[in-house]
């Protein structure tokens, strides 16, 4: 019974059996997981007046068979009817296991070559911060990295980030994620 505990407490906290692969992970220096995004993640328009700067992000043991990475950052709470997406950048390269905070840049001049950003619900490419409305509780922003099993995306230069999301999820490996709150 104790082993059977002691095991079951083991998966729960995502630590592989041994002979099994590590957990793809995903976590940021910015943000604790569930935690506050910081003044400098929040958006500069729209009311609010942060750095509008990305996060650093890391991400760790992707499966076997990862030919590219995509980074999605999505608000499900925005007042919309689906969401609101904060970032899109596809067709990061294999080699690829992290980008330092300003990755998300309008130029991309820190991001890896051949990595595209998408447009954002802002409608410009790039990060674009947390801004959830005043008095609103607070808003859930998820960073999801996915694995994927091509080398690149075959979407259209002025792609939504809806079809983006989509190509994304049709060639998926895994997907490993954190989220971070905010509230004004």
């Amino acid at each position: 019974m104790i082993r059977t505990f002691a095991l079951a407490l083991t998966l729960a906290a995502g630590a592989a059996l041994a002979g099994e692969p590590a957990a793809f992970t995903l976590t940021s220096a910015a943000f604790a997981p569930g935690g506050m995004l910081k003044n400098e993640q929040v958006y500069d328009g729209f009311g609010c007046s942060g750095g509008n700067v990305s996060p650093a992000l890391l991400w760790k043991n992707a499966p076997a068979g990862t030919q590219s990475f995509a980074l999605m950052a999505h608000d499900p709470d925005a007042p919309t009817g689906s969401g609101w997406w904060h970032w899109v950048v596809y067709n990061l390269p294999a080699a690829v296991h992290s980008l330092p905070a300003g990755a998300g840049s309008a130029d991309g001049k820190d991001l890896p070559a051949g990595a595209i950003q998408g447009r954002t619900d802002f409608g410009t490419v790039g990060y674009g911060g947390a801004c959830p409305p005043p008095g609103d509780k607070p808003h859930r922003y998820y960073f999801r990295v996915y694995a994927l099993k091509v080398a690149k995306l075959d979407v259209p230069a002025d792609a939504t980030a809806a079809l983006i999301g989509f190509a994304v999820r049709a060639n998926a490996l895994a997907v490993a994620e954190t989220q971070a709150i905010y509230g004004r």
